[in-house]
């Protein structure tokens, strides 16, 4: 009795041994396959990753367009693609591009026509969602040249005083003559000559801790307010308006006055006999 009582008592033992290695087996291949997992969602967010600020490049993007373009376009200049400031060197420009306004609280993406209350949102959209359609095979990002280009006072409504950093002001002046020389080559001819001299006006010279120098001292492109477009037609009209009502009321008056006079010259010529 002793004896079976022992032998049952060591395979009870066994199967519990053999069912505690097996759990153990298994949460430990659960935990490989979390662990695998997570690496691999890890990896895919960082290959999506991208090192460019959307908002600073849209600062870029439209310094150039008002400040630079307009005298561009009247020197009929086409600049080179080895120029940074190149709309095809725009990383996020397609996706600019892309974005539709329908009215004062709604964004829609031009892509998959998803609607958006803020254009925030549909910022992130695009980072989520059509990350692909970004070209990251060199180095594209406008945000890199914003010290060039004065980004920080387009972006900040309220321009903070600070003080003048002299090692900061001549990096940023280095890399704005680079550019002028790259995008406008004094060897192309006049035209980029010309753009060449007023883009050292235009930019470079500001990058000064001496003061005087304004950026954007040569002007920009004059865009038409369309608020300000249809209140001017409104009041156009209201005022055509009310000088017509005026002319008919004066004009009904002096009839009226006519008829009066002639009303009461046959009452006088009839008097009683």
């Amino acid at each position: 009795m002793k004896i079976g009582t022992w032998r049952f008592s060591n395979s009870k033992w066994v199967s519990l041994c053999f069912c505690l290695l097996l759990s153990l087996q298994i949460i430990q291949g659960y935990k490989e396959s979390e662990i695998a997992r997570t690496l691999k969602l890890e990896q895919g967010n960082a290959a999506h990753e991208v090192h460019c600020s959307r908002e600073r490049s849209r600062a870029a993007q439209k310094i150039i367009e008002e400040y630079l373009m307009p005298f561009v376009e009247k020197e009929r200049y086409q600049m080179s693609r080895r120029c940074r400031l190149h709309s095809d060197n725009d990383l996020y420009g397609d996706q600019e591009q892309h974005k539709i306004r329908v009215d004062v609280n709604e964004w829609k993406c031009g892509y998959c026509r998803k609607s958006f209350y803020e254009e925030k949102y549909l910022d992130q959209h695009f980072d989520n969602r059509h990350y692909d359609l970004l070209n990251v095979s060199h180095s594209r990002c406008l945000a890199d040249v914003c010290g060039a280009l004065h980004c920080d006072l387009v972006m900040d409504s309220t321009p903070r005083k600070t003080k003048c950093n002299p090692a900061a002001a001549s990096r940023n002046q280095h890399l704005c003559e680079s550019l002028a020389d790259s995008c406008f080559p004094v060897n192309e001819g006049p035209s980029a000559s010309r753009l060449h001299e007023f883009f050292l006006r235009q930019f470079c010279d500001a990058h000064t801790c001496k003061g005087g120098q304004k950026p954007f001292s040569r002007g920009h492109r004059k865009t038409r307010n369309v608020f300000y477009l249809i209140v001017s037609i409104l009041t156009l009209m209201l005022l055509l308006l009310f000088y017509t009502f005026i002319y008919m009321h004066r004009r009904g008056m002096k009839g009226g006055t006519v008829q009066l006079k002639r009303i009461s010259k046959s009452v006088q010529k009839k008097k009683p006999s």
